[in-house]
């Protein structure tokens, strides 16, 4: 009884704990002669960065990406977070920058760093510039992005300068940004 108790135990622990070794973790480093990706850890002196990847058995690496869906009104939504602060972006390719109404930049504690007046679709309009530490999209973490604080934009725009570090493909009322 106590041997088929063994065997029954080992079974169970062998489906639970499989042999072998996990996929194994890929690193992104930004070494002297670019960016690298490689299964080992980052050498002394080369900046890790963070990266997230799913590993087929195939060996290839799969980027993550973002789905959006477009909405009726044709434009696509992204909910994202500022310095911590919940934000929804239009994702705006007409604009080179991401764009703050000027309460918003507030709540997430952006300071003005330069006047600027800025040429918009509506003409001139007066704004200022700031660094945003961290800007949070789906899985995406990025850090030090230059965007404007408009006094009297309605809605945040995920501009250019942040759209241009993807890879951006739409097919029929999906949009995707796939990280480069």
């Amino acid at each position: 009884m106590c041997q088929g108790l063994v065997k029954t135990l080992f079974v169970l622990a062998s489906a639970v704990m499989p042999l072998g070794q996990a996929d194994p973790a890929i690193f992104k480093c930004k070494t002297p002669a670019g960016i690298a990706y490689q299964k080992s850890l980052c050498a002394a002196g080369d900046e890790r960065m963070k990266f997230s990847t799913t590993q087929e058995k195939t060996g290839r690496v799969v980027p993550k990406s973002l789905s959006l869906k477009q909405s009726g009104s044709g434009h696509y939504f992204l909910a994202s977070k500022v310095n911590g602060v919940a934000v929804t972006f239009v994702v705006d390719t007409g604009a080179s920058y991401v764009s703050l109404p000027k309460p918003l930049a507030d709540q997430a504690k952006l300071t003005c760093a330069k006047a600027i007046t800025l040429q918009t679709a509506n003409g001139l309009a007066q704004g200022c510039a700031t660094v945003i530490d961290t800007l949070k999209i789906g899985d995406f973490l990025i850090h030090d992005v230059d965007a404007l604080i408009v006094p009297n934009l309605a809605q945040p725009l995920l501009g250019m300068n942040v759209l241009q570090r993807f890879n951006v493909s739409q097919d029929g009322r999906r949009m995707r940004l796939t990280e480069r």
